[in-house]
């Protein structure tokens, strides 16, 4: 079975004025399309064909570029996606909360570490908050496509949050305002949906 491109779970406007309707719509139907693609070509006729998104990546030959980037991409946007609501923001609740607490002493402390993980990461590439066996979580960024999956990148756990830091996701709205843009990832974060990867990857 061949990678499909997901539908978006809400209408491309529904993030504003979060995140604009023309970059949700260029963002999801150009960039992470092509993405789709790539991946299905680049795996098609070997043994990686039929295997799931996951275990391509984390058993990944990091020398083999098309797999990398596109594999990547196909799941860093499939993540992005789900994690956003337009019910979004707050803060999280439970053991996701407590995690988080335990880890940073504050979800404001966490928010800093998340954000500083965003801004911080030079060119294009992604925030991550992952989850560790055992429920220890942590941030950290990966350049490029490449996610905490894949071997000896980032944070080695199980990313259950990330924020797309390329500039095709926010130039349109934010130009060279990477800070702003992260800042307004919080008010769409679907916390809901954070936790239950937390409790199913802990």
């Amino acid at each position: 079975m061949a990678f499909e491109l997901p539908k978006l779970p809400y209408a491309f406007d529904a993030l504003e004025p979060h995140i604009d309707a023309k970059t949700m719509e260029i963002h999801h139907g150009k960039h992470h399309a092509g993405y789709t693609n790539n991946l299905n070509n680049a795996i098609a006729g070997t043994d990686l064909e039929g295997k799931s998104i996951d275990a391509i990546l984390t058993n990944l030959d990091m020398s083999n570029g098309a797999v990398r980037n596109n594999g990547g991409g196909y799941y860093n946007h499939c993540l992005f996606w789900e994690i956003m609501s337009p019910n979004g923001g707050g803060t999280p609740t439970g053991e996701l909360a407590d995690a988080i607490n335990n880890a940073f002493g504050s979800f404001e402390a966490f928010k800093d570490a998340f954000s500083k993980a965003a801004a911080t990461r030079f060119g294009s590439g992604w925030a991550w908050l992952c989850v560790h066996k055992g429920g220890k979580v942590d941030v950290c960024s990966s350049a490029n496509q490449d996610n905490p999956l894949m071997p000896g990148i980032g944070c080695g756990g199980y990313p259950i949050l990330g924020l797309d830091v390329w500039e095709h996701a926010y130039y349109l709205n934010y130009q060279n305002r990477r800070p702003d843009y992260i800042n307004a990832f919080f008010n769409v974060i679907n916390w809901e949906e954070v936790s239950k990867r937390y409790t199913e990857n802990k």
